[in-house]
């Protein structure tokens, strides 16, 4: 991990979102320097599902080495955002960083996207960014080193990374054109970037949508914050770029990534939006059969599944089922298989032992799942991770997402016997 330097000592950085998460991680990092952080964020009181609050992270940002000024924020609301750059500015004369951190994520299709979730959605991520660049931007001007830094990714128009999840797409994108706008508004005054992991990082946010056991396949925030932190050495004239964690932190000379590992050797999750280059995947598949490939195959069909396969496969299941597995998902699966072996057929984890069968089940289903016999053999064998399988649109959702990707525990537990 890459050591302090000192460099920030008296800056004053302003985060979005920093009672947990990738914006702690950034506010405990920038603290070791003895800069000064405005934690601006919603969460005052303590939440059973969400580690944190503003006035917790304060007290880890002092224990750290920096100050501390916790703000009830919610960026949708544009004068709770200028109360806290005042008091900001009133309690440490100035802000010299401002991280658009915070964000919300919602992986539903189209039809399955409550109207107020696509606000919600808008209104943090996008509209959000831009009022708190907005209500900063004449204090970072007076900056020497003047820095905004936007967690969002690389503006990637492959149709893949709408097709599944479009309002979070266009939300999350809507961050990153924010960084084209502003670096050349703002050329030589102030610098504004973008950052985005490579992998997926272990949140409370990640946990939410992955399910208990997701943190193996997924790195440490230190490796955001320590990536921020590479940005805000750059000069002002460093604008207008999508970084990539891993990529800025080669550059500084770090070549062991396994620091930054929950669980160092396992494979890692890929996060949304960045296409590799199709050989490099394939590579990939060949060496750790781990990895999906992200483009829409074009060329041959996929092979079929050896015969009496999906029977087999459910049978593993049914015989892998107990009350603790049940307890611990609490959810009905209708699954939609196509192809050789297909048909409907269900995975019932709420009634006691849990039970398997042919058909639809007895009780409304939480989740349904559409996909290949193939692609449904891979995903219980570990050779196709659900969350890739979803993002490439190999696996159609629909249903509580939260208890779709909880199945991947369960998956993982039956790869050793398929």
């Amino acid at each position: 991990m890459l050591p302090n330097t000192g460099r920030l000592a008296g800056c004053t950085v302003f985060i979005t979102g920093a009672s947990r998460g990738m914006g702690k991680a950034i506010a405990l990092k920038v603290a070791r320097d003895g800069a000064n952080i405005v934690i601006a964020a919603k969460t005052t009181h303590v939440n059973p599902k969400l580690p944190g609050t503003i006035f917790t992270a304060a007290e880890e940002v002092e224990a750290a080495g920096g100050k501390a000024l916790p703000c009830a924020v919610d960026v949708r609301d544009e004068q709770q955002i200028s109360n806290a750059v005042e008091k900001a500015v009133e309690q440490f004369g100035g802000i010299d960083i401002l991280v658009n951190n915070a964000s919300v994520i919602s992986l539903t299709n189209t039809l399955e996207t409550p109207t107020k979730r696509v606000d919600l959605m808008m209104n943090v991520n996008t509209r959000g960014t831009f009022l708190t660049s907005k209500a900063c931007i004449p204090y970072l001007k007076k900056s020497k080193i003047a820095h905004i830094l936007n967690l969002s990714p690389p503006l990637n128009l492959n149709p893949l990374w709408f097709k599944q999840h479009c309002a979070y797409t266009i939300a999350k994108y809507g961050m990153s054109m924010r960084v084209l706008g502003m670096a050349e508004e703002f050329k030589g005054e102030i610098a504004v970037n973008a950052l985005w992991p490579k992998t997926a990082i272990h949140t409370a946010a990640m946990e939410m949508l992955g399910g208990s056991g997701i943190e193996s396949q997924c790195r440490k925030v230190d490796i955001i914050a320590d990536a921020a932190c590479s940005i805000f050495k750059k000069p002002k004239g460093f604008t207008g770029n999508f970084i990539i964690d891993e990529n800025i932190l080669r550059e500084e000379g770090i070549k062991n990534f396994d620091i930054y590992e929950i669980k160092p050797g396992q494979p890692l999750l890929p996060d949304f939006f960045l296409d590799e280059h199709p050989d490099t995947i394939t590579k990939k598949m060949e060496s750790h059969d781990a990895v999906p490939e992200l483009k829409e195959e074009k060329s041959q069909p996929p092979p079929k599944p050896r015969s009496g396969a999906v029977a087999e496969t459910f049978r593993i299941v049914k015989d892998s089922l107990s009350d603790d597995v049940v307890k611990a998902t609490q959810a009905i699966y209708q699954f939609e298989l196509s192809g050789e072996d297909g048909g409907t057929r269900f995975l019932d984890l709420k009634s006691k032992g849990g039970n398997v069968g042919h058909g639809e089940p007895s009780d409304q289903e939480d989740v349904v799942m559409t996909m290949s016999t193939d692609d449904f053999i891979k995903m219980f064998s570990g050779k196709l991770k659900p969350t890739m399988a979803f993002t490439s649109g190999k696996l159609k959702i629909k249903g509580n997402m939260t208890l779709a990707i909880r199945l991947e525990k369960l998956m993982n537990q039956m790869n050793a016997k398929l």
